[in-house]
C-alpha cells in the first residue's frame, strides 16, 4: 500500500534511539524527509550519517526541549532546511520517577521535561501545519490510563497529552489538521533491556513481564509502534483524528485473569 508520504517533511522529537529511532526509520522507508530533534549530538549525528550514506535525508537538530526557545528554533531550522512541515511527532519524554513525595518543584520539573515541549512544538509548528494540512502524532504511555506508582509527574504529563489530543483534534479540524496519540505499553528498547540487566535474573524477569502481555506473550517492537505512527500520519488515515490508539498486545485493557491462565 502506498501511504502517499513521499517527500513529506516530518519532525520527530527524541528520534535518535528506541521508539523514536524506530519512527524515524519507518518514515524514511516511506520516502519522507526527517528532522530528528534530540539532545545528544553523538547519537543524532551518527543517525544522520547513516542515512546520508544511503541517500536519505535525516537532518539532526540538537535541542534541549525543556527550553521552549529551543523548541521554536528546532521548528524554524526544520523549515529553513526543507521549506515545509507536514507531520509533527511528539515522541520525546522520560519516565523520571518523580513521585508524590518528591515535592512541587520536582513535579514541575517533570512536567517541563514531559509536557511543556509537546505544547510548544505544536504551537510553533502550527502555521506550517495549516499550510500543509498536516498532522500531529503524540506518543503517550499506558501509565496515563493504568497508573504505575511512584511517577506522578510522568503520569500527569501523559494524561495531559491524551486530553490535548482530543482538544487539538477539535480545535484544528477546521484547518484540516489531524491529531492522534499512540500508546505503547511494554516495548523492547535498549533502555528497557538495560533496566532488565540490573535485575538478579534478567531472563526470568523478562519472561514474567511477557507473560502479562496477552497477545503472543512478547514485547511490542519499536517497529510496531512506528508503523502505527506512520499510518496515522498518512493519507490512508485521512478521516482519523482525536483517537488514542493502543499498540500494546492487549496489555492495557485485557483482563489480567487472561495472563494468569484463567482464560
Amino acid at each position: 500500500m502506498d501511504l502517499l508520504l513521499k517527500d513529506k517533511v516530518v519532525l520527530v522529537t527524541g528520534g535518535s534511539k528506541g521508539i523514536g529511532q524506530g519512527i524515524v526509520r519507518s518514515f524514511l522507508a516511506e520516502g519522507t524527509r526527517v528532522a530528528n530533534v534530540n539532545r545528544s549530538p553523538e547519537e543524532g549525528r551518527a543517525l544522520e550519517a547513516e542515512f546520508a550514506a544511503s541517500g536519505q535525508e535525516c537532518v539532526f537538530i540538537q535541542a534541549d526541549l525543556s527550553d521552549v526557545t529551543t523548541c521554536q528554533r528546532a521548528v524554524e531550522q526544520t523549515i529553513a532546511k526543507f521549506g515545509r512541515l507536514d507531520v509533527l511527532v511528539n515522541n520525546a519524554g522520560v519516565n523520571d520517577g518523580v513521585g508524590l513525595t518528591a515535592g512541587p518543584d520536582a513535579f514541575l520539573g517533570s512536567l517541563q521535561r514531559n509536557l511543556l515541549h509537546v505544547y510548544a512544538m505544536a504551537h510553533y509548528s502550527l502555521p506550517e501545519l495549516k499550510k500543509s494540512r498536516g498532522s500531529i502524532i503524540n506518543i503517550g504511555s499506558k501509565v496515563s490510563v493504568t497508573g504505575q506508582g511512584g511517577t506522578s509527574g510522568y503520569a500527569a504529563a501523559k494524561g495531559a497529552i491524551n486530553g490535548l489530543t482530543r482538544e487539538w483534534a477539535l480545535d484544528l479540524a477546521e484547518h484540516h489538521i489531524r491529531v492522534n496519540t499512540v500508546i505503547p505499553a511494554e516495548v523492547w528498547t535498549p533502555l528497557y533491556e538495560n533496566w532488565l540487566n540490573t535485575m538478579p535474573d534478567p531472563a526470568g524477569k523478562r519472561r514474567e513481564i511477557e507473560a502479562m502481555i496477552p497477545f503472543e506473550q512478547r514485547f511490542t517492537t519499536c517497529a510496531e509502534i512506528a508503523d502505527a505512527v506512520v499510518f496515522l500520519a498518512s493519507e490512508r488515515s485521512s478521516h482519523t483524528t482525536g483517537q488514542i490508539i493502543f499498540v500494546d498486545g492487549g496489555y492495557t485493557h485485557f483482563d489480567r485473569k487472561y495472563s494468569l491462565g484463567s482464560k
